[in-house]
């Protein structure tokens, strides 16, 4: 579909407009979670919604996180499409077990006889200073539970074409927003049927001295990184996995094998993360013959996220860190 209209719009504004399309777009649409209502959601993304579609559609619930989460996988599996909201991603920990129990193998163990099509909306991160039980990055246990998908999209655009395919898919959807993304600005399609398939993998940057692989906010970070190494004359590409599982490794094995040389990055925690995932399978891949380094990963330190401004910033990757990655792997330090 070709796309001509677009609209200067933040991440947080294009998570409420894809959200809003869809609610208006099919009636089975409902949103619950925690102050979404009246007070329009922790970080302000559900303002207005529930003047629009009122209180049977737009759910306050009590504070316990168990019960939203179960009460989206029994209205998924009875016909409706929740989207459901941990107002930060660390309290999914008091949802899974209705989500990895029953949303996730439900299809499975019904032989194909029911779909659980809701979506799990799930802020996460740390740069906000809100301390260790509200900054997590925990997407790698959700990708290791066959049954869920697991998105996080990178940019407005990203963030609106994912939450409207996310809400049609008729499986459970684990949608990862990184909260320092809620007020970046970028150019969104306004089309209705503007969606971006689940399971894409997209070339950010193209370049041919060295690969890297990331995504949420250390794209950008990935990216203010190759400007400035631009300005050496070292070109580096950079891909991201929107969707994180499913993941389409076909553009980052066919990146590896052009530059020789590949970082993999993310904020979460370096051990047990997605960062090893991506490595293993590349180098089990014909990628692996073309390799001229050894592959580096970046990623969190193995701590909980300090209160500190100084000392949060100081235990996740940065734009300097990805600036002396290329550097070692060019043999440039």
């Amino acid at each position: 579909m070709e796309i001509n209209e677009m609209k200067k719009m933040t991440y947080r504004d294009a998570i409420r407009l894809g959200m809003t399309e869809e609610m208006r777009r099919d009636d089975d649409v409902i949103f619950l979670g925690e102050d979404i209502g009246l007070y329009g959601g922790a970080f302000g993304l559900s303002e207005g919604m529930l003047d629009e579609f009122g209180e049977a559609r737009v759910m306050d619930t009590p504070i316990t996180e168990a019960a939203i989460v179960g009460t989206a996988v029994g209205a998924a599996a009875t016909g409706l499409r929740p989207v459901c909201e941990m107002m930060f991603m660390d309290f999914i920990t008091l949802g899974m077990d209705a989500l990895v129990n029953q949303g996730a193998k439900m299809h499975y163990m019904f032989g194909g006889q029911a779909a659980v099509p809701m979506v799990l909306r799930l802020p996460a991160g740390s740069g906000s200073g809100a301390g260790a039980q509200h900054s997590q990055s925990l997407e790698a246990w959700l990708c290791h539970v066959p049954g869920l998908k697991v998105v996080t999209p990178s940019t407005p655009a990203q963030a609106k074409g994912l939450i409207k395919a996310a809400i049609r898919d008729n499986n459970p959807v684990c949608f990862i927003e990184h909260k320092m993304l809620y007020k970046m600005e970028g150019l969104v399609p306004v089309d209705d049927e503007f969606t971006i398939e689940i399971g894409k993998t997209f070339v950010e940057r193209p370049g041919k001295d060295v690969t890297i692989v990331t995504y949420g906010t250390l794209l950008h970070k990935a990216i203010e990184a190759a400007e400035f190494l631009a300005e050496e004359g070292i070109e580096v590409e950079i891909i991201n996995p929107v969707t994180l599982y499913p993941m389409d490794m076909k553009p980052i094995v066919e990146s590896v094998i052009k530059t020789g040389r590949l970082i993999v990055a993310h904020e979460a925690s370096k051990t047990g993360g997605v960062g090893g995932e991506i490595v293993a399978r590349v180098v089990e891949s014909e990628a692996f013959d073309y390799l001229n380094a050894p592959i580096i990963r970046l990623g969190g330190l193995d701590v909980p996220i300090p209160y500190n401004k100084e000392l949060e910033a100081a235990v996740v990757p940065q734009r300097n860190d990805f600036v002396h990655g290329v550097y070692r792997l060019l043999n440039r330090e």
